[in-house]
């Protein structure tokens, strides 16, 4: 792996780290923009929980997820835990659109949260493209 691969690699499971921690850690914390649109989702999907203590565990479970994408050995759990996520976080293009969007093809900030994670999915498929090098990422450092 060239030296700028291994500095792209790094910067990659480091900006996951730091956007799903962040943005967990604002959730646990109930500071979140996103709050009431995981609280709506929640009160659709799981009547039975309450909603602020989901936005609190999925918060957590984000941050586990970031905090994953930094030690090699939990980087396939990682990835294993992205994909609940990600079909989550999407549940709402469907269930509540009115909270998504504001017209065709123009997302409300919670559609940006929501269209942001494209990105987060390409960036981890290429990550785990070729587990093997992604495995020698302890080597890099």
């Amino acid at each position: 792996m060239s030296r700028s691969e291994s500095l792209g690699f790094i910067l990659a499971h480091v900006a996951i780290f730091v956007v799903f921690v962040w943005f967990g850690a604002l959730k646990v914390f109930g500071l979140s923009p996103a709050t009431p649109l995981v609280i709506a989702l929640c009160q659709m999907t799981l009547p039975f929980f309450d909603p602020n203590t989901f936005v609190a565990w999925f918060g957590a479970f984000e941050v586990f997820i970031g905090i994953c994408f930094v030690f090699p050995r939990l980087n396939r759990l990682g990835l294993l835990l992205l994909i609940p996520h990600i079909f989550t976080t999407v549940l709402p293009i469907i269930l509540l659109p009115e909270m998504v969007w504001t017209a065709p093809f123009v997302p409300t900030l919670e559609g940006q949260y929501i269209v942001k994670n494209l990105a987060i999915v390409a960036l981890a498929i290429s990550l785990f493209a070729d587990m093997k090098k992604t495995m020698n990422f302890s080597k890099l450092a």
